[in-house]
């Protein structure tokens, strides 16, 4: 810990002597950090509260009463305070990234999902392409437009029962490609 000698510094350095108030730091530094070291989770966070320490100490030293408190005790009792004011920074930032994490798993598509996705829909529109156009018309425009039977229909100037048997032989004709392997 602190050297003795160190207390002989004390007057000097409460009236603001630089070399009495390095004094002090060197003897206390080492010792302030493996406290801090010891109660805190990693070698950054230790550094930067036992710098706060020595900061908190070299303001806190015209104040001190020797007749009160030891230096070591003093010094000490502001390294317990900034530890403690450590872990509650510490719990506040938890509670605040709780309060990003969602509820629910994100069920959104990832990178790897919709890199899948694109090459499926990059084949099926391959085997479309087999199709002939009046097949290929029906299927885009009830498939990938989300028309009913009646709306496309109405686009085509066909019946509703029309567009769905010429869908229902696209798709078997599609299921055949897909199956045959054959695109161009």
């Amino acid at each position: 810990m602190a050297d003795p000698d160190v207390d002989a510094w004390l007057p000097a350095a409460a009236r603001g002597d630089g070399v009495a108030l390095d004094q002090i730091v060197r003897a206390y530094r080492p010792a302030v950090y493996r406290y801090c070291r010891s109660r805190l989770w990693d070698h950054e966070t230790a550094e930067d509260v036992t710098q706060e320490v020595v900061l908190a100490m070299v303001q806190a030293l015209p104040r001190h009463r020797s007749e009160t408190h030891t230096l070591g005790a003093f010094v000490f009792g502001i390294a317990a305070n900034h530890v403690a004011q450590a872990y509650r920074t510490r719990a506040k930032l938890a509670e605040v990234a709780d309060d990003l994490v969602p509820d629910r798993i994100d069920e959104t598509a990832g990178p790897e999902d919709l890199a899948v996705t694109a090459d499926e829909i990059g084949h099926v529109m391959l085997l479309v392409d087999e199709l002939p156009e009046s097949y290929r018309e029906i299927v885009m425009l009830r498939v990938a437009a989300g028309l009913s039977a009646a709306e496309v229909a109405e686009v085509l100037g066909m019946s509703p029962g029309a567009v769905r048997v010429a869908q229902f032989r696209a798709l078997t004709r599609l299921r055949e490609l897909a199956l045959a392997g054959a695109v161009s």
